[in-house]
């Protein structure tokens, strides 16, 4: 029996990037948009991570995804793919 799984590379996000005041770092808004449990009402939810991004490439206004790693410093758990 052959083994075929393929190896879980973190979950991919997309969002905006919102600030690049950071060496390396650029924090991008994710914005979820899902239905309410009880009330059926759909409800927008955002959150800021914070992403490693090599040489300050990205600028703010930019669609990019970002992908979870393992942690780089105390809050920075994603990279920019």
């Amino acid at each position: 029996m052959k083994k075929t799984e393929t190896i879980n590379k973190g979950k991919i996000l997309q969002g905006t990037v919102v600030s690049t005041k950071m060496k390396d770092t650029v924090v991008v808004l994710v914005e979820r948009y899902e239905k309410h449990p009880k009330y059926g009402k759909f409800v927008k939810h955002k959150k800021k991570f914070k992403a490693h991004d090599a040489g300050n490439v990205k600028q703010m206004g930019e669609k990019v995804k970002i992908r979870e790693t393992k942690p780089i410093s105390k809050d920075k758990h994603f990279v920019v793919v």
